[in-house]
């Protein structure tokens, strides 16, 4: 057959078998005149690995494919056992999305400059090198893009406080430590479509008036970090890295380094320690990285998403941004679903949306057949959602009032046969593991958290430990230098609420 053939390459499709689906592709391929593309992941995990066919009439997609169907799919037919799936983008569970940063997600080879410059790439690089660097500021500020990181702070409100700090020299840090559990945004764009991180990060140093930047890439990436590294020497050779970015006389340049394999270094200051050569440890502040960041120069630390971001606000205008979201939460919102549940991956949707529309509609409930019963939202720092709070919009101020929180994005689903208790147990058990150790609370809280913990669940002196615990836990939130142990009694206290009259 003619024409081309997609397979994804990212790290999940790959853990699903989709190598073994190229290869048998390439096989059958052999001497047709068609073409395998190895793309990046569109983010629908529960079908993959996925692969689509280019027709007259779009992309049309089975999944979970075989190898042993690939003779079969490739000659428009669908064997046992693989779904076709028609137009992938008519597909009710992509249509319900609004791709905006993941757009490019899966469209094509997420090397190719070819393929990024045809979809808009760069479009928003050309237009920040005709602005002045506070026009630019300007528009990231107007159209409310947010930290996607988990903190929500303003970009404008950061990058504005770095434009005006008087420094000799000053960074850009991308902060791609993703380490939250059931969190993958951050890679799934890295492998899919690194040029926008890299378009994105050029923009922030034209804005601020730094030339040098750094990729903090989570250790646990090998794939990510190999599409990094070809992507830089790729977009350097082409000009749009270096002393003279398009011949503008402008320059910028960007390194990429490996975390330490720490949570606490998704923490922005410990991650700047780390980037120092130094033990990832959180620094006291003020000062803020903005004023004092690396090297104790003015720094602006942002997520992979949130510097993504910036290259469609400059590209589509401040406005077309922010026609999306719900309240002061502007743009869209990247949910990774996962756990217990059918259908998990990646949503990119309007902030307003509910968890029930996410957990029932769009992931179709627990993969095991059960209620669903706790839900996690934020990462293992969040707080565990129960049904009184599903039809709650999903926005920043909406959860915070409730005493939960968005974090990253990550939403992991546990049916009705969940021990709660572990889960409160794992939460401080997590947090002694991974504190730095450099605050009381946090360092030594942890530990006593999980034995206090353990004396619950044998059944000692439940009354007197539960009292012990939530001074505890109000000990950490209140004392601890950063939220890794400030945001561990989210999880603690919110699993807690289902455990039995008298074990509370």
């Amino acid at each position: 057959m003619s024409g081309r053939i997609f397979i994804p390459r990212d790290t999940t499709a790959l853990a699903l078998g989709a190598q073994a689906l190229a290869q048998r592709a390439e096989q059958v391929l052999a001497g047709s005149g068609g073409e395998l593309v190895r793309n990046g992941s569109r983010g629908a995990f529960w079908l993959e690995p996925l692969l689509e066919r280019e027709t007259d009439g779009g992309r049309h997609a089975f999944g979970p494919a075989r190898p042993e169907d690939v003779p079969a799919l490739l000659g428009g037919e669908a064997p046992a056992g693989a779904t076709a799936l028609g137009d992938v983008e008519q597909h009710p569970w992509f249509a319900a999305q609004t791709r905006v940063t993941f757009a490019r997600a899966g469209l094509g080879d997420p090397l190719c400059l070819e393929t990024y410059r045809a979809l808009e790439g760069f479009d928003g690089l050309v237009r920040a090198l005709q602005l002045s660097p506070q026009a630019i500021v300007d528009e990231i500020a107007a159209s409310g893009l947010r930290g996607r990181g988990g903190a929500a702070f303003p970009a404008g409100r950061k990058w504005q406080t770095v434009l005006d700090a008087e420094a000799d020299r000053k960074y850009i840090v991308c902060n791609a430590d993703e380490g939250d559990s059931g969190t993958f945004a951050d890679r799934l764009l890295l492998e899919s479509d690194p040029y926008q991180l890299i378009e994105g990060m050029i923009i922030a140093g034209l804005a601020v008036g730094a030339e040098h930047g750094y990729i903090y890439l989570r250790s646990e990436y090998p794939r990510a970090r190999e599409v990094l590294a070809a992507a830089l020497q790729r977009a350097r050779a082409a000009g749009y890295l270096g002393e003279d970015i398009l011949d503008s006389g402008r320059g910028f340049e960007l390194e990429l380094r490996m975390g330490a394999g720490a949570y606490i270094c998704g923490e922005e200051t410990a991650l700047l320690e780390s980037l120092e050569g130094r033990r990832g440890m959180v620094r006291a502040k003020p000062p803020l990285p903005a004023i004092e960041g690396l090297f104790g120069r003015p720094t602006v630390v942002n997520n992979v998403l949130t510097l993504a971001a910036a290259s469609t606000v400059l590209a589509r205008g401040a406005g077309y941004y922010r026609e999306f979201g719900h309240g002061d939460s502007r743009g869209t919102l990247t949910v990774q679903l996962a756990g217990n549940v059918r259908r998990g991956g990646l949503l990119e949707l309007p902030f307003g949306i509910t968890l029930r529309e996410v957990l029932e509609d769009l992931g179709g409930g627990t993969a095991s057949g059960r209620p669903i019963g706790a839900v996690q939202v934020g990462g293992p720092l969040g707080a565990y959602l129960d049904e009184s709070a599903w039809d709650t919009p999903m926005d920043y101020e909406r959860y915070a009032a409730m005493g939960a929180m968005l974090g990253h994005g990550g939403v992991v689903v546990f049916d009705d046969s969940v021990d709660m208790l572990q889960q409160a147990r794992f939460a401080m058990q997590f947090c002694a593991a991974e504190s730095c150790g450099k605050c009381t609370p946090c360092r030594v809280g942890a530990v006593r958290g999980v034995e206090v913990l353990e004396r619950i669940a044998a059944g000692h002196d439940v009354a007197a430990n539960r009292a012990l615990l939530a001074d505890l836990c109000d000990t950490m939130e209140q004392a601890s230098l950063c939220a890794m142990g400030g945001l561990t009694p989210n999880p603690v206290r919110s699993a807690l609420r289902w455990l039995p009259e008298d074990a509370r």
